[in-house]
C-alpha cells in the first residue's frame, strides 16, 4: 500500500456506508409493499404456515443496519487517526493539502482554487506531501 491509497481508505469507507445506506433504504420501501395472495391455489389444512414474506426483508435490513453501524465506527477511527497523522507533518501547506484532498474529499483542483493556488502547483505540492507522508508513516507502507 502506498501513502495515496492509504489516505483514499476515508473515500471508500464513506463510499460503503451511503452504497449500504441506498441498499436499506430500497429494502424499506420494498417491505412496506404488500404482496397479493394468490387465490388460485388450493389451500389445505396440513400445509405449514410461512412467515409473512417482508419478514426476510427486514431481517435484511436488520443486518445492514448492523453493517452500516460498524462501517461508521471504523470511518469515525480511522478519519481520526488520519487526521492526526497529516497534522503531524511539519509543512502546513501539505497539511492543508492533504485534509482538503482525503478527509474533506475535494479535488485538486477545487484545492487550488481554495488555497489560491495553480493546478499545476498544487499538483506539485500533493505530490510533495505524499512523499513526506510516505516518509514519516513509513512503517505503513512498503518501500
Amino acid at each position: 500500500m502506498i501513502a495515496k491509497e492509504y489516505l483514499q481508505q476515508l473515500q471508500k469507507i464513506n463510499m460503503l456506508i451511503n452504497q449500504r445506506m441506498q441498499e436499506k433504504a430500497d429494502l424499506s420501501a420494498m417491505s412496506r409493499c404488500i404482496a397479493s395472495f394468490d387465490y388460485t391455489k388450493d389451500r389445505v389444512q396440513t400445509s405449514p404456515l410461512e412467515a409473512a414474506s417482508f419478514t426476510k426483508t427486514i431481517e435484511k435490513i436488520v443486518v445492514l443496519e448492523e453493517e452500516i453501524n460498524g462501517l461508521i465506527q471504523e470511518y469515525v477511527d480511522l478519519k481520526h487517526k488520519i487526521i492526526g497523522e497529516i497534522q503531524g507533518l511539519k509543512n502546513c501547506k501539505f497539511i492543508e493539502i492533504l485534509h482538503k484532498k482525503y478527509v474533506e474529499g475535494k479535488g485538486l483542483e477545487r484545492v487550488a482554487d481554495e488555497m489560491g493556488y495553480t493546478f499545476q502547483y498544487i499538483v506539485l505540492l500533493h505530490g510533495n506531501a505524499l512523499k513526506e507522508f510516505s516518509n514519516k508513516y513509513s512503517i505503513y507502507f512498503q518501500c
